[in-house]
């Protein structure tokens, strides 16, 4: 019996899986993959993770990166220097999920990776898990299975709204240590590139819905005409789960945390962050839950809507306004210095989108006239 088993390794379920082992519970990690594995991911990450940790990041960094370049449809490119107090890092999925769950396990977690879950039951007051292995029990879960995982629909908890992205890695020497945004190419959405120390993290994603099947095509072309070598590349099609302030994130003895509680920004679709945030807070509530408290697990659904969530509303709003007009868009935000400024220290977990969302709603409604 398991105080708690968390399904998935990702950042959120390694999170979650550390700080409970910290406390003396006894976890259980189940992965279907084997450690480590790709994960199809932009991998830029606030600075601002590392109050959440007290231990050192710096072996998961690949880059750090503290200039940002912006065109719209390929043209009229602007660039901005981060003014941060530290960089953006730049991660891989792979390093970072595996250097968190040793963590973990260093404090007493259990791993068992290549592993597939095929059921979850509750019997009396715990959780039976089946696998493809033994079956585990145990008295709390958290699902961290991702935005395609079933640990949701088992839990009868609403899905998250899921949009489709389109992934390509590609190898490079030397990358320019840039961090770049293209709008305008994507309808209701925009393309992202990031680089890495041996190459470039690509992506599109249409964040207010629409036709995803030109996704990868539009990717290519934009990465050959940037002078990326695509013949060497490896696409990928992936899901990203946006925060739609309308879930609850706790059953009976569980949780859902990471994509699986959707809780991707649906302005940048930035993820790590949030989800080490909710893994953190799962791990929180699920020890006050083992040491009585009742209400802890709704608890945990509050504090994530009442924190992340808040601000989620924000980044929507501005969401609707940009894609919607995006030429607008970067004319009266990107191509202003401070609004530049004041959007990148919310990446860089340093600003908030309620301090800037008003006026910038505001700049674009009246660019409409």
């Amino acid at each position: 019996m398991y105080d708690c088993i968390i399904v998935g390794a990702g950042p959120a379920g390694g999170t979650a899986a550390y700080h409970l082992a910290k406390q003396g519970h006894s976890v259980l990690i189940l992965e279907k993959a084997s450690l480590p594995r790709y994960r199809p991911s932009g991998g830029a990450v606030s600075p601002a993770i590392a109050q959440w940790f007290d231990f050192d990041l710096a072996p998961t960094i690949s880059m750090k990166v503290d200039r940002v370049r912006y065109t719209l449809k390929n043209k009229d490119p602007v660039e901005v220097e981060l003014e941060t107090a530290e960089p953006m890092w730049m991660v891989k999925r792979d390093t970072l999920d595996r250097f968190l769950v040793q963590q973990a396990q260093d404090k007493g977690a259990e791993l068992r990776d290549n592993t597939t879950v095929t059921g979850i039951e509750f019997k009396g007051d715990s959780w039976q898990v089946n696998t493809t292995g033994e079956a585990v029990v145990g008295r709390y879960l958290i699902g961290a299975d991702g935005p395609t995982g079933s640990m949701a629909k088992w839990l009868k908890l609403k899905p998250a709204k899921t949009r489709l992205a389109a992934a390509l890695e590609v190898p490079a020497s030397n990358p320019e240590p840039a961090i770049g945004f293209e709008m305008g190419l994507v309808k209701n959405g925009f393309i992202w590139s990031f680089p890495k120390a041996d190459g470039y993290s690509l992506g599109a994603a249409t964040m207010l819905g629409g036709d995803s099947k030109k996704l990868p095509s539009i990717l290519t072309d934009y990465a050959g005409k940037i002078g990326l070598d695509v013949k060497a590349a490896k696409s990928y099609e992936h899901s990203v789960t946006l925060w739609n302030g309308d879930r609850t994130l706790h059953s009976q003895n569980a949780l859902l945390a990471g994509d699986a509680a959707g809780v991707a920004d649906p302005f940048t679709a930035e993820g790590v962050r949030p989800s080490i945030y909710t893994g953190m807070k799962a791990a929180e509530a699920i020890s006050m839950a083992l040491k009585g408290q009742g209400d802890a697990l709704a608890e945990y659904t509050q504090v994530i809507k009442d924190t992340w969530g808040s601000e989620m509303v924000w980044a929507g709003r501005l969401a609707g306004a940009f894609f919607r007009f995006p030429g607008i868009g970067y004319k009266v935000g990107v191509k202003q210095p401070i609004a530049t400024q004041l959007m990148l220290k919310i990446l860089c977990g340093e600003n908030q989108y309620s301090k800037l969302v008003g006026r910038a709603t505001k700049r674009l409604s009246g660019g409409l006239f």
